[in-house]
């Protein structure tokens, strides 16, 4: 077994899952990385390898696994890989996500756009966690003295309203009530259970809509007038893995700029 605690980071390839890697190893953390990449509909591992790379020059050990969190059998195999290579796990971070492949109504919105969405952002990490926590109880047991949290990204999205993009909404919605009945379950156990709460981030996923959040954001939406960047994520949950967060479990930590205020 590793005598450096581990983390396990969905989604870590690139954006803010990267950023969230690259932090945890700078605080001493071993790293698995796990991500499902395409480029022209093949499988791509470039940014995942380079990531693995990045990770390593901080004298860490990180291993990048390709895997689809919404199948249980992937969820399996990552939990697997990781007590192979390394004994332990200190930290699940639940930040693979994808949004709608096509932005639609709501009203016209249909099932298999749902069903992927949902799959990915909610059921994935639910079922995910549920593997890592029960190993978490198992290792808290052998090692009572070690800490053991959870941190899932959701977005503003779980309370603000995007009719274009219902299931996406829905998933992230689901994935903070997800968070409070983790952090009660595992209370008992002291393990931490948190959401980090992200608000307009540069990241791939939202470069299509650069345009609209440039304005959005030159207008005011947020008190704090610029785009948010992956590594302020990471920051929030750097916070976490040092363990100055310990007795707020189930808590919300907004990474928004300010736009939870909702001022008039």
């Amino acid at each position: 077994m590793s005598d450096k605690p581990t983390a396990i980071v969905t989604g870590a390839s690139r954006g803010i899952g990267r950023a969230i890697a690259i932090e945890l190893a700078s605080l001493g953390y071993n790293i698995i990385i796990n991500y499902f990449d395409f480029k022209d509909s093949q499988p791509d591992d470039t940014a995942a390898a380079a990531a693995v790379e990045e990770v390593q020059k901080l004298t860490v050990q990180a291993y990048a696994l390709r895997g689809d969190i919404s199948r249980s059998e992937d969820r399996q195999r990552l939990i697997d890989f990781t007590k192979e290579h390394f004994g332990r796990c200190d930290m699940l971070v639940n930040n693979a996500g994808v949004a709608p492949a096509r932005r639609q109504d709501i009203l016209e919105a249909g099932e298999e756009s749902y069903e992927r969405v949902m799959n990915i952002n909610l059921k994935g990490p639910y079922f995910l966690t549920q593997l890592a926590a029960n190993w978490m109880i198992e290792q808290k047991q052998s090692n009572p003295d070690r800490n053991f949290r959870i941190c899932t990204t959701s977005s503003v999205s779980a309370y603000t309203s995007s009719p274009a993009r219902g299931e996406y909404c829905l998933s992230k919605a689901g994935l903070s009530m997800m968070t409070k009945l983790y952090a009660d379950r595992l209370a008992e156990y002291n393990i931490g259970v948190f959401e980090i709460r992200p608000g307009i981030i540069m990241t791939d996923m939202t470069s299509i809509v650069k345009e609209k959040y440039d304005k959005l954001i030159a207008e005011g939406i947020t008190p704090i007038k610029r785009w948010g960047y992956p590594e302020d994520i990471a920051k929030a949950v750097g916070a976490i893995a040092e363990g100055r967060l310990d007795f707020s479990t189930g808590q919300v930590i907004n990474v928004d700029g300010g736009f939870h205020l909702r001022r008039l």
